[in-house]
């Protein structure tokens, strides 16, 4: 039923009907709505009116709606819960998507009328002129003002390399599946809860490998078992195949694909005026320049590095003798024990993921912004071990909030938020509908969840990202839920991370599973004291990913080498040049399994830490202020998560702190000072 896609449901807060949704409806339903926003558009150019904001600009905010539709439900589903069958579809339109979007940013009669309302913006105010200037941004940076052979061959290379990200993304993770690791006896597994081990059973089970288990891997360099495993054997076995994603010469190799999108990028670039891929990027965010950014990534960069070399050695001297990368998780935990009394892996049994996200999640939305959240079973998610829940504010419902918490082969690996439903007035929109995806291996039935350490601080990250999808307002679609500068929209995300450890809200949800006693008293404290402890392996192992990520979009077509095998030494040399080449301390991602910048973060991988320097600073207002209150809230919501984006959001936050945000509480959290 096309109906399913392109109409709004009539279930609550326009849910999709996804059990009213197969496979064959998409193709339909794309065709439909690519057609009918084009005949939109040939209306906006052929009208014999002068332009004016209401017949150019809010009839091309109307124009997708139903496509958009159709393709926030395609391209969620494609991460959470795809097949083959998915993974063709995506392969054969995304070359045509792209062709879409270029009929819409390349017409030049569109674009003389945008350009004609743009020349008199100075007589709107607020949201409607802004829209303006964001529309005319957006047509520039498209090419819009190039000539016909430049456009022609735009389209060729936009085409071309959604192609090739398709193909990255499909490879990838192939190959993740593909390389999961069989244990043969459950001895091998010592370290692990007995929830991972029956997780790690269900999943040989699932491949047919019955009497086995199976780790599958996770999209981090450093899997989170590495942490625990006793056995230095398997911890090796682990590492490597994690390394080894998309870089074996086989079918599923990356790598050739990453250099042609890579290469392809830079010739778009300078197509468009610039000198890099970076250079367009970072125009189009509040960096503003790839310079601005080396500048920040290698101020950090040295610090990190000497204090990874420092936690280095103290690791080595726990282990007696030299570590390699599969070693360093290992005995970063036996250190945290030994010199702050904190062992994360004990601390599971006090993270039942219910219990965290009732007690925890919602709670402190709750004090924050007066939310409440109420299951309901009646209504269906895309997949069974989807949860629903119904969000109301101050009585009120807002919308609602879609919980995927498992990983699974149809998955691919990572956390992320989507949004099937943005609140904005214009399409007759009041709420919102969201879903936050996490990789928790499911373990047996009757087992409970136990999460880790960093997947409790996960689950706080990315419903920061539910947050500012269901709390924003906006007039237009192009400004609703999320719809911010790629290297801001990582600040909300970030800061909701403080509540994970705030003493009200620890002590609201970390409850012992099994007896019911609250967390040590005395936890907090270590936890607090060890703040920074191995931060110079984290900051170290994101800086590396970070700068990787812009070397490569710093360079020219043709100076992106065309063999596979040059990958790793580019990736070597870029590395080297910054100090942080140290074997025992590897990239978070390596380009063969980089899916962030083969997907929506090319170029803006480095958006983590420039968004953290604004979340550093907004996490010392809090504290400053009084914490979890909702005046507090309040204020956060008017000027961060509630404007989407409506307006700059630097300039929001200036008017909200009274000045920018200074990176010294960056330095001070990561230990760089």
């Amino acid at each position: 039923m096309i109906d399913a896609l392109l109409e709004p449901s009539d279930l609550p807060h326009r849910l999709p009907r996804f059990a009213d949704i197969s496979i064959e409806d998409y193709g339909p339903a794309i065709e439909q709505g690519m057609a009918e926003q084009l005949a939109a558009l040939t209306a906006i150019t052929a009208s014999a009116e002068e332009p004016t904001f209401e017949n150019t600009l809010v009839v091309l905010e109307r124009s997708g709606e139903r496509l958009d539709r159709v393709l926030r439900i395609f391209f969620s589903l494609l991460s959470a819960d795809s097949d083959d069958d998915l993974d063709e579809l995506h392969a054969a339109y995304a070359p045509r998507l792209a062709a879409h979007h270029d009929a819409l940013l390349l017409d030049d009669a569109l674009f003389a009328r945008v350009n004609a309302v743009y020349e008199k913006r100075a007589e709107l105010q607020g949201e409607d002129r802004y829209l303006v200037e964001r529309y005319h941004r957006d047509f520039v940076l498209a090419g819009a003002a190039l000539g016909p052979a430049e456009k022609a061959r735009l389209r060729e290379l936009n085409q071309e390399i959604s192609g090739l990200e398709a193909a990255f993304g499909q490879a990838a993770q192939a190959d993740s599946n593909d390389l999961a690791v069989v244990v043969d006896t459950v001895e091998e597994l010592a370290g692990l809860t007995p929830g991972e081990i029956s997780a790690a059973a269900a999943a040989a089970e699932g491949r047919e490998l019955a009497g086995k288990f199976l780790i599958t891997l996770t999209l981090f360099t450093a899997h989170p078992y590495l942490s625990v495993l006793e056995n230095r054997e398997l911890r090796q076995r682990l590492f490597e195949a994690q390394l080894a994603r998309g870089s074996r010469g086989n079918a599923n190799d990356t790598r050739g694909i990453a250099l042609d999108a890579l290469r392809l990028r830079a010739e778009k670039a300078q197509l468009l005026g610039f000198d890099s891929y970076a250079g367009l990027v970072t125009a189009d965010n509040t960096a503003g320049t790839p310079k601005a950014v080396r500048d920040m990534l290698e101020r950090l960069a040295a610090p990190a590095a000497r204090n990874a070399r420092a936690e280095q050695s103290a690791l080595e001297a726990s282990a007696g003798g030299p570590i390699e990368a599969w070693d360093w998780p290992y005995y970063a935990e036996k250190v945290r024990v030994s010199e702050y009394d904190v062992d994360l892996a004990v601390l599971r049994p006090w993270f039942e993921a219910d219990r965290v996200l009732r007690d925890g999640v919602f709670f402190a939305a709750g004090r924050l912004y007066g939310l409440t959240f109420d299951e309901r079973p009646d209504l269906q998610g895309y997949h069974p071990e989807v949860r629903v829940f119904e969000v109301s504010r101050d009585g009120e419902p807002i919308g609602l909030f879609l919980l995927d918490l498992y990983t699974r082969d149809s998955k691919k690996g990572g956390a992320w938020m989507n949004s099937y439903v943005t609140a904005n007035t214009l399409l007759g929109e009041p709420s919102a509908v969201v879903t936050n995806n996490l990789n928790v291996p499911k373990p047996a039935p009757g087992e409970p969840t136990l999460l880790t350490f960093d997947q409790v601080n996960t689950l706080f990250h990315e419903f920061g990202h539910a947050l500012h999808g269901l709390l924003a307002r906006a007039t237009y679609p192009r400004f609703a839920a999320t719809s911010v500068y790629r290297d801001f929209v990582e600040y909300p995300s970030q800061v909701n991370e403080m509540w994970m450890l705030w003493p009200e809200v620890l002590a609201n949800y970390a409850v012992h599973h099994e007896t019911g006693e609250p967390i040590p008293a005395d936890v907090l404290g270590k936890l607090e004291a060890s703040a920074t402890f191995n931060e110079g392996f984290a900051t170290s192992e994101y800086l590396a990913a970070a700068l990787i990520d812009l070397a490569w979009h710093e360079l020219g077509p043709a100076d992106v080498p065309t063999s596979p095998e040059a990958v790793e030494e580019f990736e070597a040399a870029a590395l080297s040049a910054v100090g942080l080449d140290n074997p025992a301390v590897r990239p978070r991602y390596y380009t063969a399994y980089f899916k962030h910048i083969f997907g929506g973060y090319a170029s803006a991988y480095y958006s983590y830490i420039w968004s953290e320097v604004l979340d550093a600073d907004t996490v010392a207002w809090f504290k400053e202020n009084g914490g979890l209150t909702r005046e507090n809230g309040e204020a956060y919501v008017r000027y961060v998560i509630g404007i989407g984006g409506t307006r700059d959001p630097l300039e929001s936050y200036a008017e909200w702190r009274g000045r920018p945000a200074p990176i010294a509480p960056l330095l001070e959290r990561r230990g760089l000072v």
